[in-house]
């Protein structure tokens, strides 16, 4: 099959953190199949390997590293073994996080507190100082940052998550005014619920399931490949334009009117 031209990225390599479920591996699919070389990488390197097997026995090139993005040698490592194998990186895409807390910001341990945001934004600045200046060097780039539709408003249960998706979506500008004369675009993705292990908690609480039905405009979940499919376009040359957005693929969800009981 023929790729559009728009779409094509054919001799382009991309590192995806939290590629070995969900939102991550379909973006890592999706960039395979446009052409592609694909760095799988989560917490654990069986289920790596698994999705990587998948992509190559689908046609794909790709390549599996463990790495927890709490840890700075682990982003370090990972880089660095995608330069040994590619020597490049043309598309960063931060999409692992974590969410170890469901309840009021009050009930978040300082400790958790930490985690939530070491993981989710510290790791997501720190990888990309690692991986920004071979970009500006080639002067081309395009970084995806995954925030989410909790940054937008306030969560009863998920607040400190959300509060670390708002400060995403600010690296997100600032990134892309601080390297957009080198060529490199840098852009957010905030997703509605979408329909992954990650997001149980959400999608099967029947109270919350019932209230997306009745209020969100296409009145359901995501899946993750329509994520995946707003990913491929900042990757590609149909989003050369387009840097600094937090772009929102939530089904609707943050324009319906809140009084829909």
């Amino acid at each position: 099959m023929t790729v559009h031209p728009l779409f094509d990225l054919s001799g382009k390599v991309a590192l995806i953190t939290g590629s070995s479920r969900g939102i991550g591996k379909s973006i890592a699919q999706e960039y395979a199949r446009a052409g592609a070389k694909v760095v799988i990488s989560s917490r654990k390197i069986d289920a790596c390997d698994l999705v990587r097997d998948e992509i190559i026995a689908a046609g794909g090139e790709a390549i599996s590293v463990a790495c927890n993005i709490g840890r700075k040698e682990d982003l370090q490592a990972l880089v660095d073994a995608t330069l040994a194998k590619w020597g490049r990186i043309d598309i960063l895409v931060a999409n692992a996080a974590i969410n170890p807390v469901y309840g009021p910001l009050a009930s978040v341990s300082d400790e958790a507190w930490d985690k939530i945001m070491g993981s989710n934004l510290r790791s997501t600045w720190q990888l990309c100082n690692m991986v920004i200046p071979g970009m500006a060097e080639r002067k081309d780039g395009s970084v995806i940052i995954l925030s989410s539709i909790a940054g937008l408003r306030g969560n009863p249960v998920i607040g400190a998550y959300g509060v670390s998706k708002a400060a995403e979506a600010a690296l997100v500008r600032n990134l892309a005014v601080e390297h957009g004369r080198a060529n490199i675009r840098v852009n957010g993705i905030a997703p509605g619920i979408v329909e992954t292990d990650f997001a149980k908690a959400l999608t099967d609480n029947p109270d919350i399931a019932k209230a997306v039905m009745r209020r969100a405009p296409l009145g359901r979940f995501g899946k993750p490949e329509e994520i995946a499919g707003v990913a491929l376009m900042l990757a590609a040359p149909a989003g050369a334009f387009v840097t600094g957005q937090l772009l929102v693929a939530d089904g609707g969800a943050t324009i319906a009117d809140p009084t829909i009981l």
